[in-house]
């Protein structure tokens, strides 16, 4: 019952109506006159309780005054929750202020959340409502904070789940951090080769966005709190964390007296990825609640740093192992100038499976190879790596040209029957000797690759009759060999079949062939190595018009003469006689 259950239909009879005409609908919380209530007539069998033994059952308390202001009656209720009011005593003069205004009011008053109603009664009389609602909105409180935390780490996770590079998640996390969990965040990487990264957050004005910036620390410099954050200790918030915090330079703008922080470890994978120091102004002292959201957001931090750094290692280790996969430029040789192109099929690979290089021999000759493996991607890059190694070792060993070939054959046969891959590799090897007159004399083996083609002086383009077998397929191939003698000025070009099986055109899947390789390179004689591997690169492009491609690797080497010095300027290419156009059509 409340007191919205009670109401008195006469001040002058005593009586309590029973009529629903009388009793206001719903209840409502029009109060009673205080006058001691009588019981009803004898006539109906019933007696009504004395008025005070009525409401101290109500859960609402109820203070009423008469017309002047004095206070005539306080239920027990009422006396808990406003002991400052007295029956007898002038309302006005209790102190309690929201008492004495005609609109409802909520105040906090002795540590309780109270809720004040005011009803008009009759004769200018008053009563007033005291409910103590301090459970209640708390519960309402705690929601709100709750669907607030919620909502808040819902949206780090989504902030957290981008950033694949650990400065820019590392930034991400502080730039969070504030102002929802503190004023001044700091995020301590662990130190890699005795340095530390750091980041910080700070909020200097209310309403401005937090500035993020960044420094290094050697690692014995850190502050002990770190140290211990980042050997998984979450250190107490009374171990001077503020103090050092400032001695660091990591909290402007921060009043440091009265200023509360906190330092919590951000799991990693094995040992801590980092530690997050959050510190706030002395009016926002970090309760059990804030620190359990803070732990929250550093284990959602953690996970997104500890990935970020997994995808940088793995990163770290690609481009290492691409870049031991990559074609190596040949060693500068005496009397010769190189000259190489090279576009895998899969350009987001950077490697494939063409291949190409030299090594300097003690006589002053080099050993040159280009070749290509079966398949594409990663699997023929490693393959190619492997071949690459083995004619590091065996040209040491062996340097005619056909025997070399043949004991890479053999390396090779062993190196796939053991890993059961079944893979094999083309390729045109030689021996390049330099004359006193400029010239070069070349020595090439052939296992099953195309012919290379000789840029004669005179601009005649020479096929050279080189044939063989493939190389790590039969025990012992059949390796054809041939001598070429360049004059000083003359170009030696080896291609993959990259080049010749490039599909383009006006239809789009017409080869672009030999012939049309011999025509590109026509009149090129005298381009020097470098420009005339860029040429035959450009125009097979040209070709695909930015289709689907193989691997594409071209080796040129040029006879530079007797001063040792290719000519320094490029001359132009011809363009297409009328006897070409016509041609062209029916390719």
């Amino acid at each position: 019952m409340t007191a919205a259950d009670v109401r008195g239909s006469d001040p002058g009879d005593g009586r309590i109506s029973t009529s629903s005409a009388a009793r206001p609908p719903a209840w409502s919380a029009a109060a009673p006159d205080t006058a001691a209530l009588p019981p009803l007539s004898p006539d109906r069998g019933l007696t009504v309780p004395d008025w005070s033994e009525v409401v101290e059952h109500f859960r609402e308390g109820l203070v009423v005054c008469a017309a002047d202001g004095v206070v005539r009656h306080v239920s027990p209720v009422a006396e808990r929750l406003v002991p400052e009011v007295v029956p007898g005593e002038v309302l006005a003069a209790t102190g309690v202020a929201a008492l004495g205004g005609d609109v409802p009011a909520e105040i906090t008053h002795h540590g309780r959340r109270l809720r004040l109603r005011p009803v008009a009664l009759s004769h200018a009389r008053r009563c007033w409502y005291v409910e103590d609602v301090t459970e209640s909105v708390s519960r309402a409180d705690a929601l709100l904070a709750e669907r607030a935390r919620s909502s808040f780490l819902a949206v780090v996770g989504e902030k957290l789940g981008n950033p694949l590079h650990p400065d820019r998640a590392a930034a991400a996390v502080v730039r969070l951090a504030v102002p929802t969990l503190a004023d001044a965040a700091v995020l301590v990487l662990a130190p890699r080769s005795g340095r530390a990264r750091w980041w910080r957050a700070a909020r200097v004005d209310e309403e401005a966005t937090p500035a993020v910036d960044s420094s290094v620390l050697p690692a014995p410099a850190l502050p002990a709190a770190i140290e211990a954050g980042l050997a998984g200790t979450e250190p107490h918030a009374l171990d001077w964390l503020v103090e050092q915090a400032a001695e660091a330079g990591w909290l402007p703008g921060l009043d440091v007296p009265g200023a509360s922080a906190r330092v919590v470890p951000l799991p990693g994978r094995e040992a801590p990825a980092g530690v997050l120091l959050v510190a706030r102004r002395a009016s926002r002292w970090y309760d059990d609640a804030d620190v359990d959201l803070v732990r929250a957001f550093a284990a959602r931090a953690g996970a997104a740093l500890t990935t970020a750094m997994l995808y940088r290692d793995q990163a770290e280790v690609a481009d290492t192992l691409q870049a031991s996969l990559l074609p190596v430029e040949p060693a500068a040789a005496a009397g010769v100038q190189w000259g190489t192109a090279y576009r895998p099929a899969q350009a987001g690979l950077r490697i494939g499976g063409d291949f190409y290089g030299s090594h300097r021999l003690a006589d002053g000759g080099s050993v040159f190879f280009l070749g290509d493996v079966s398949g594409k991607g990663v699997e023929a890059a490693v393959f190619t790596g492997q071949l690459r190694q083995c004619l590091q070792a065996l040209h040491r060993v062996e340097t005619q040209p056909g025997r070399l070939l043949k004991l890479l054959n053999d390396a090779l046969l062993e190196t796939t029957q053991a890993h059961g891959q079944g893979r094999f590799a083309t390729m045109v090897l030689g021996v390049a000797r330099p004359h006193r007159d400029g010239g070069l004399t070349l020595t090439l083996a052939g296992g099953g690759h195309l012919p290379p083609l000789v840029l004669r002086e005179s601009g005649e383009v020479e096929v050279v009759p080189l044939s063989g077998m493939l190389i790590g397929v039969v025990p012992d191939p059949r390796i054809g060999e041939v001598t070429v003698h360049l004059a000083p000025g003359e170009t030696c070009l080896l291609y993959s079949d990259g080049v010749t099986e490039a599909r383009g055109g006006r239809r789009g899947d017409d080869q672009f062939g030999a012939e049309r390789l011999v025509h590109a390179v026509t009149g090129c004689h005298r381009m020097p190595a470098p420009a005339l591997a860029e040429r035959v690169e450009q125009v097979t492009c040209d070709w695909l018009a930015h289709g689907d491609h193989d691997d594409i690797a071209v080796l040129a080497l040029r006879a530079t003469g007797p001063t040792g010095r290719a000519s320094r300027h490029l001359h132009s290419v011809p363009g297409p006689t009328e006897a070409d156009r016509a041609r062209e059509p029916s390719a």
